[in-house]
């Protein structure tokens, strides 16, 4: 129930509402101010925070390990692969031109693949290293040699082969939202939680927790929960489920790791280890946009931070959380124009922190004619 006060000075007269205040939602506000500054831009959200990934993500600045990117080179082809890289590394650089890398504690540790003594993961090492002057000529856009072997210089158990990137980074993913959002907020943007969208048609009408409302024009940035508005949309929720240990003295560990094409990845923050993955344990289970935790999941993290992370270290889990992605059967990101009033820009399949600015420029270039 809205008062007279409320539709008429929040909700009245608005020129662009976005749907969703997660990276790509706060860039997409802020591009548009950029091109018309007098715009009326309103983002609804109906967390308190935002409610997919963008706060609950673990902070890497990728685009890609060896491995995945050649597990996508046999899904699709190289041409295909290598844009997709091209595309995170061109919206990594994006980000850094909108928010001063100085603010969201951009840090080039490196990133590191893993692989065990297990047959399958020495078969993958063993195409990963018979690749990988292919792949890196192909990313000469990036730098000279992104990927090279490295030693096990962690102490990481069960570890036999380790690769390099040189060019991939951590950022500080708290800081870098609360930076969005007072950049949107410094340009006019007003953003107002607690109101859940529960439908949207194509004339921009909206049926929200608070009633019946319409715009101008709406612009869906809700990623991982897109199809609850747009139900044709190849986009699904891929449930993401993540621990942090307490502070650990003497950590040795420092960078972005990555295990098993990617499906684990863990780093260091603030002498503690950050560590999630496992969705492949159970594709159909995380397919789903309930936020929580599941037992098989968070036990295999369990298991791999003791045997494999931190084989001789005694530390405490203080913290485990769920984020919700947009996946679909292609890896590139929807922008479209699903009419003239509504527009989506989603499906970043766990690439939000590396392609969330380009993604959020692209959207305000097409709202904005």
């Amino acid at each position: 129930m809205l008062s007279y006060w409320e539709k008429k000075y929040f909700l009245n007269d608005v020129d662009f509402c976005i749907v969703g205040s997660g990276i790509v939602g706060l860039t997409t506000a802020i591009f548009i101010k950029k091109k018309q500054p007098k715009a009326k831009v309103l983002i609804l959200e109906r967390g308190s925070l935002p409610s997919g990934a963008s706060t609950k993500n673990a902070g890497f600045a990728c685009f890609g390990s060896l491995s995945e990117i050649l597990d996508d080179v046999e899904k699709h082809d190289l041409a295909y692969s290598i844009n997709l890289v091209k595309k995170r590394w061109d919206g990594l650089n994006a980000l850094k031109k909108l928010i001063p890398e100085k603010h969201f504690e951009l840090k080039n540790y490196g990133g590191y693949e893993l692989f065990t003594h297990s047959k399958s993961d020495q078969k993958l090492y063993e195409h990963c290293v018979g690749n990988i002057h292919l792949i890196n000529s192909e990313l000469n856009f990036i730098g000279k040699q992104v990927f090279s072997t490295a030693k096990n210089a962690f102490g990481f158990g069960n570890t036999q082969h380790i690769l390099k990137n040189q060019y991939e980074s951590q950022i500080n993913t708290g800081k870098l939202m609360l930076k969005l959002l007072e950049k949107a907020n410094d340009l006019g943007v007003r953003v107002l939680n607690g109101i859940d969208v529960k439908s949207l048609d194509k004339k921009g009408n909206l049926e929200t927790n608070l009633g019946a409302l319409s715009f101008k024009k709406v612009i869906v940035c809700t990623n991982g929960f897109a199809k609850q508005l747009l139900p044709k949309l190849d986009v699904n929720p891929a449930r993401a489920q993540v621990l942090i240990t307490k502070p650990i003295k003497n950590l040795k560990l420092k960078g972005t790791f990555h295990y098993d094409k990617g499906y684990y990845y863990f780093r260091n923050i603030d002498d503690r280890v950050l560590f999630g993955g496992g969705r492949n344990l159970d594709f159909k289970g995380e397919t789903t946009d309930e936020i929580a935790l599941t037992k098989n999941i968070q036990t295999q993290l369990d298991t791999l931070l003791k045997e494999v992370i931190l084989p001789n270290t005694p530390y405490e889990v203080d913290m485990r959380w769920a984020g919700i992605m947009g996946v679909g059967n292609s890896k590139e990101t929807i922008i479209e124009e699903i009419s003239d009033k509504v527009i989506c820009a989603v499906r970043m399949g766990g690439m939000g922190v590396a392609i969330g600015t380009l993604v959020g420029k692209e959207a305000a270039k097409l709202a904005v004619k």
